[in-house]
């Protein structure tokens, strides 16, 4: 609901302030400890960043009321903003985007860490698990960079707007493509803000889509075992059906006006 994100708001943004703040059963204060605001900033950012690859993975439409707050909080709090970012770009490098590239000395195992694999005693997290992780990160930033605090002044720009996105789909459409996470993430992207990239890039943004079909969709296919084709499909259909209704959808979960109300 609405009153109770208004709620989770208040009370993030009251502990940042520096204002006392109850949680289980104490009263707590960034100013008990010279480092306490530096320390909640981090561990605040970093759980931001969990959510994407937990809540938002199995549950998409959660990318909406996380964002928002996270949005609102950027703007008021931009420390908070630099450091989930810095979270994020470790945690989900194609989020830059960027595909780390293997160095001479450089372990297999270290080398999976950097891609964003999860590693323990040497085992490496199975492929479906680690897409549902990036997947959902990378919907959390995109609702991110569309989505404004609806109580907040909105007197200068969004910390992180539309234009990151538009800079992240050139860049990524730049690089070459990987197998099975390529697709995945474009689809993602194209899925949740979509809609707002249409309405702010217009014909630039159709280019783009028009590229995307023509162009990109193949290069992806080039590298793309028969085993792995599931999200290419999916990204091909959607593409199409969005240029022949030269309309793309609202993403599913987004938060209308109404929501407020509730």
């Amino acid at each position: 609901a609405g009153s109770k994100l208004k709620e989770v708001f208040d009370k993030i943004n009251n502990l940042l302030s520096g204002k006392p703040v109850q949680t289980e059963g104490q009263t707590v204060s960034v100013t008990q400890h010279p480092q306490g605001l530096e320390f909640v900033y981090y561990k605040l950012a970093e759980k931001f960043v969990r959510h994407g690859e937990g809540e938002v993975s199995f549950h998409r439409d959660s990318a909406f009321p996380i964002a928002v707050v996270l949005s609102g909080i950027w703007e008021l709090h931009p420390r908070v903003g630099d450091i989930f970012l810095a979270h994020l770009h470790k945690k989900c490098p194609y989020s830059v985007p960027f595909y780390p590239a293997r160095k001479e000395g450089t372990s297999m195992e270290e080398y999976q860490r950097m891609l964003g694999y999860e590693v323990h005693d040497s085992k490496v997290e199975e492929q479906d698990h680690f897409l549902k992780r990036m997947s959902g990160m990378i919907r959390l930033y995109a609702a991110i960079i569309q989505l404004r605090w609806p109580y907040g002044s909105k007197q200068g720009a969004h910390p992180h707007g539309l234009s990151y996105g538009w800079r992240w789909l050139a860049q990524m459409l730049n690089l070459e493509p990987l197998a099975d996470v390529t697709a995945m993430l474009l689809l993602d992207f194209l899925e949740v803000c979509g809609n707002a990239l249409m309405k702010q890039y217009g014909i630039q943004f159709w280019k783009t889509m028009f590229f995307i079909q023509k162009s990109y969709i193949p290069r992806i296919e080039a590298v793309t075992s028969s085993g792995q084709m599931g999200c290419l499909s999916r990204l091909k259909n959607f593409v199409q059906k969005c240029l022949q209704a030269e309309e793309i959808p609202l993403p599913k979960g987004i938060l209308t006006p109404s929501f407020w109300r509730t």
